[in-house]
């Protein structure tokens, strides 16, 4: 892969350094300057050419999903039964019969686990890749001096293709009914300029939660009339701290640098912020764009294939984006944590969580093969924690029981990028609650990622004080392909 070479031990000179304040004024990729050092690291073959990043906040319970414990107890196993999946020996549980059929195409990882059961902290830990929060750490908002989300790495190092950025996360940002904006998900310490797109394409609302509109609910059961949402073309805007009026001025500003390009020996400095230009500008006019986020307005068996709803027409438009070139679509799938069931759990992740989760995943996967995206689409699926192997219940707050946090263990799902289908890595104890073999972390899970775009493990970033930083904190999960 070209690896942008920002990303691996650069040394500066005084005119690499004013080309660097430059691009550092512009605001827009500072990591594709040309006068840097030769990087020092090798190619690393790439399995996948782009990722789809499926993020389940709030939570999902390894027990009904995939890895049941139908031996268990009742107040382990839960009320769901298992399903066996076209490959032997593989059972999941029975509200997922699409994926079921499909098991040929993907491979579990039972055994991720890391150490906390607080739901921005495993935001946090799942979405950079990291198995510890920083010092200072707030769970109430990000920090500058958070590390980077998966998805702003991947923007980061990466040039854009077809005049795209490239990592964007849809149909929303993470916020939570109180206000709070979950941390880990911005760029950190990258800076401002290197947060990931955020595809605005979901309204809020503080009490609805799921796929809506099909498959809305609340956890408290309320009457959902007055708590409306839609689906919509996102509104397009610059990376955070970036806007229209800062971008028209950079723009002039950029005459400026023109006369000065005399001065300097390299012109890869003016060319990357044209290209950043024209990233830009497509994004916020472009016809063509405007119908690719347009999935509601996608044919009808297009739109029924995946779903009318929520999760539907999100996974469309991530298969859109990939198709036109972006390397990394970070997609949450349900809002306000939709999938923290404390209660009602059963009837929830029944009746509104897990079909058109089903639906929609298993159509990617159709979509992807048909189209011959899947060897090169690496597709996640993963939540910041599982939930407790044994059910209780909250009178107060919910009619029936439900699960609580539990870091201590979770289920990844992944699939395509050449993945070994109907493969299972790592195990559980018999109550679902610990990693009984080959236990992996968030880094691992990150090192997976960032290992499958081809990114070289040796790969580093200098932060503005000029310290190090590895790419890589974990070894990628192997055992998928073998």
């Amino acid at each position: 892969m070209n690896l942008p070479q920002s990303f691996a031990h650069p040394q500066w000179s005084r005119r690499d350094a004013i080309q660097a304040g430059t691009i550092g004024l512009l605001g827009l990729g500072m990591n594709h300057l040309a006068p840097l050092a030769e990087a020092t690291t090798q190619p690393t073959r790439a399995r996948a050419k782009s990722v789809i990043f499926i993020f389940l906040s709030g939570g999902l319970s390894q027990h009904d999903s995939f890895d049941p414990k139908p031996d268990a107890p009742e107040e382990i196993r839960g009320e769901f039964r298992p399903i066996q999946t076209a490959t032997p020996g593989i059972s999941i549980c029975e509200h997922l019969p699409k994926l079921a059929q499909r098991s040929k195409h993907w491979a579990l990882v039972r055994s991720l686990t890391h150490s906390t059961n607080d739901h921005s902290a495993g935001h946090y830990l799942m979405l950079t890749g990291k198995n510890r929060t920083p010092p200072g750490f707030n769970p109430n908002q990000p920090r500058p001096a958070d590390d980077p989300s998966i998805a702003a790495v991947a923007g980061a190092l990466f040039p854009q293709r077809n005049n795209l950025p490239p990592a964007v996360v849809l149909p929303e940002r993470l916020i939570h009914r109180t206000g709070r904006v979950i941390p880990g998900q911005f760029a950190g310490i990258l800076g401002r300029s290197r947060d990931p797109w955020f595809l605005e394409a979901s309204s809020f609302s503080s009490e609805a939660y799921g796929a809506y509109p099909q498959y809305a609910f609340s956890h408290q059961d309320k009457n959902l009339a007055k708590y409306g949402q839609r689906f919509q073309t996102p509104y397009l805007s610059l990376p955070q701290g970036i806007n229209l009026s800062r971008l028209t001025g950079r723009l002039q500003l950029l005459q400026q640098f023109h006369q000065q390009q005399r001065l300097m020996d390299q012109l890869a400095a003016t060319e990357s912020f044209d290209r950043h230009r024209q990233a830009a500008i497509s994004l916020l006019t472009s016809d063509r764009m405007q119908g690719i986020f347009d999935v509601t307005g996608a044919p009808p068996a297009e739109q029924e294939r995946y779903g009318k709803n929520l999760f539907g027409w999100s996974l469309l438009m991530a298969r859109r984006l990939v198709e036109s070139g972006i390397r990394l679509v970070q997609v949450n799938l349900g809002n306000n944590e939709t999938w923290d069931t404390h209660g009602n759990a059963f009837p929830h992740l029944k009746n509104q969580l897990l079909p058109p989760t089903d639906q929609a995943v298993s159509a990617l996967l159709d979509d992807l093969q048909e189209r011959g995206l899947l060897d090169e689409t690496l597709i996640v699926m993963a939540s910041e924690f599982g939930r407790t192997p044994r059910v209780f219940r909250l009178p107060s707050a919910y009619q029936l029981p439900g699960r609580d946090h539990w870091g201590a263990v979770q289920t990844v799902w992944m699939a395509g990028a050449g993945i070994r289908g109907g493969n299972v890595v790592g195990a559980t104890d018999a109550r679902g609650a610990y990693p009984k073999s080959d236990p992996q972390t968030p880094e691992n899970f990150a090192a997976t990622i960032y290992s499958a775009l081809g990114i070289p493990s040796e790969t580093m970033w200098r932060d503005s004080e000029d310290r190090p930083h590895h790419v890589y904190t974990g070894e990628p999960i192997a055992k998928l392909w073998s």
